[in-house]
């Protein structure tokens, strides 16, 4: 176990029924009193939730106590900017490192856990891998509660944007975008 007490791991595809209750719960306890607890409820039928497409790739933590998982998130070198695996607009044409920015994905804690560095340690983990495949840039697509995160760490918001959920529902995300000095590309194959 780290001396943070949490360590970070790569997702594993029997990791997902339990990635799904802590998006779940992270979703209801950290967006409170940013969304109406119907637009969370509808975010987690599809704009929220587990893409096995980045547990597939190897690109997704998960940030564990003990035995628990306490948090996860992960990043992409596809097009796809958010969504779960229910989420209906799907794109998994591969990224272009000199000319796209890696896709920073799907972070949720447990919101007894959250405000411990979590987040940021599994960020770091992200953007490290990413740089390492080529990338200087990163885009996301943030939730009201993640916008505050994300600034701290660099990120930059623009105008935000409304998704439809559905039935007449939609969500208020904040895209957000981060720079960074370009890293010597090393020979890691795009798939």
């Amino acid at each position: 176990m780290a001396e943070t007490g949490f360590a970070i791991r790569k997702a594993a595809t029997a990791d997902s029924a339990v990635l799904s209750g802590v998006i779940a719960k992270s979703a209801r306890g950290l967006s409170a009193g940013y969304y109406e607890s119907d637009e969370i409820e509808a975010a987690l039928r599809g704009a929220f939730g587990v893409d096995s497409q980045l547990v597939d790739d190897g690109t997704y933590f998960v940030a564990t106590e003990g035995d628990e998982i306490v948090g996860c998130g992960g990043w992409s070198r596809r097009r796809t900017l958010f969504g779960g695996d229910a989420f209906s607009v799907r794109d998994s044409t591969p990224l272009n490192p000199a000319r796209d920015a890696a896709r920073i994905r799907a972070f949720f804690v447990l919101p007894t856990h959250a405000r411990r560095g979590i987040g940021k340690a599994i960020l770091q983990c992200c953007e490290s891998e990413a740089a390492a495949m080529g990338f200087s840039r990163f885009a996301l697509m943030a939730t009201l509660p993640g916008v505050e995160f994300y600034a701290a760490l660099g990120y930059v918001a623009d105008e935000p944007v409304l998704h439809d959920l559905g039935q007449g529902r939609t969500i208020r995300f904040v895209p957000m975008h981060k720079f960074t000095k370009p890293v010597e590309k090393r020979d890691v194959p795009v798939t």
